[in-house]
């Protein structure tokens, strides 16, 4: 059997429809980047913001954890889960922990500034993520989505808190593009 790989500009593509579909715009994402990030950045601005979640979508983990997370919101939507996982996702269970599971896995290429990011955004729910989180029943299914959301925005932080590490020690705009090549690795 001949398995062709689906091209990353293809999947790339698909995880920003999804979020998109699920009425999740990068400038909803890049307004919790910009308040969590502000305080160590002056200079910062949302087009820092957008770029940096820019990049973090197209990380291959990234992608496809929003890819199988939104799948899985829209299957319990549907109702084409299977019990108790059908229940247990349409409720959004706190004892659950898969979502979070997901998005944490999703985040860790992006070191414990990600990782506490994410937590921190997990617990508080900042912007868009309060909005999936609460959204009232009969409206939508957001279980893993939200978690996404905060995987996206913690990964896109921590991305611009290195970077401006890098600035601050001088570090050359070829040092940095390679730096940048690196991490687009995976």
């Amino acid at each position: 059997m001949n398995k062709e790989h689906v091209h990353s500009k293809v999947v790339t593509e698909a995880a920003k429809q999804a979020l998109h579909s699920r009425g999740v715009s990068i400038d909803s994402i890049a307004k919790i980047v910009y308040q969590m990030q502000l305080p160590y950045n002056e200079n910062l601005s949302m087009d820092d913001c957008i770029y940096s979640i820019e990049r973090v979508l197209m990380k291959r983990e990234i992608q496809h954890a929003i890819l199988v997370g939104v799948e899985l919101d829209r299957l319990a939507e549907k109702k084409m889960l299977s019990e108790p996982l059908q229940s247990i996702v349409e409720s959004d269970e706190p004892l659950f922990g898969v979502d979070e599971t997901i998005a944490f896995g999703a985040v860790l290429g992006y070191g414990s500034i990600g990782v506490t990011t994410f937590g921190h955004l997990d617990k508080n729910k900042l912007g868009i993520i309060r909005y999936l989180d609460t959204k009232k029943e009969g409206s939508g299914v957001n279980t893993f989505l939200d978690d996404l959301v905060a995987a996206v925005a913690a990964s896109a932080a921590s991305r611009l808190a290195h970077r401006q590490r890098d600035l601050e020690e001088s570090l050359t705009a070829k040092e940095i593009n390679e730096i940048d090549h690196e991490e687009m690795i995976g």
